[in-house]
């Protein structure tokens, strides 16, 4: 046997140990030293950047989770920040519910992931125009409320319309936005121009196009200025 088809054995039993055989020369114990060191390091970056998440759901059923992710993903990226973001991915694509699972699990994942992404992030915050440190979010359940006394079984009528972003001093901040506010911030994120923006929210949103609206519109786009989400 080569050293590279040792090394495929190797990660296939440190990935699945209930289901891969043992190498030759190997004994269970030793190779269990090898599986728990792997395990727990994985589900220590997971549980770390997805703590209410993991504190939500039932500790046999966590494991198992970790467990099928590190099994049936192919993940994209060697560094140990993104793994992350390879969980969110494989939640997206390739997580299969269980009865008793949260039903806001994919988006609560979402909006954890976005707090870790934003902090690590090597983008710099924009001189002009949106910055790409500032992210328009909407969700079905009210993410940012979701906890240990706080579970939906059902979403609301109305959508989460939320606003993270990273400020000057690098701490990583949130608000929650109306329907309007969303729509105008998504706007400016996709380079749209704010009067263009505003006569079309204006029509959508059945609203009189004077000079009250215009300055309600300005002092929401100043409070963002002075935040550092957003430079004329």
């Amino acid at each position: 046997m080569s050293g590279v088809e040792l090394q495929q054995q190797f990660a296939a039993r440190i990935r699945q140990p209930a289901e891969q055989p043992l190498l030759d020369g190997i004994t269970a114990e030793r190779m269990a030293v090898y599986e728990e060191l792997f395990f727990n390091n994985i589900e220590g970056f997971i549980s770390g950047a997805f703590p209410v998440l993991q504190r939500l759901i039932e500790a046999s059923r966590w494991q198992r989770l970790v467990r099928s992710f590190i099994a049936e993903h192919q993940a994209h990226t060697p560094y140990f920040l993104q793994i992350s973001q390879e969980f969110l991915a494989w939640l997206q694509q390739g997580y299969v519910a269980e009865p008793g699972d949260p039903p806001f699990i994919l988006e609560l994942a979402h909006y954890e992931w976005v707090e870790l992404a934003l902090d690590v992030s090597e983008a710099e915050l924009a001189e002009q125009g949106w910055s790409p440190l500032s992210w328009p979010l909407a969700y079905q359940w009210p993410v940012q409320r979701i906890g240990v006394d706080f579970q939906p079984t059902t979403p609301p009528a109305e959508p989460t319309c939320l606003l993270v972003w990273r400020d000057g001093q690098d701490k990583v901040r949130f608000m929650q936005l109306s329907p309007f506010a969303y729509q105008l911030a998504a706007c400016l994120q996709g380079g749209a121009t704010v009067e263009a923006v505003l006569l079309e929210l204006a029509q959508q949103h059945g609203l009189t196009v004077d000079t009250q609206y215009f300055n309600n519109a300005q002092s929401l786009l100043d409070d963002w200025q002075r935040q550092g989400i957003w430079c004329p």
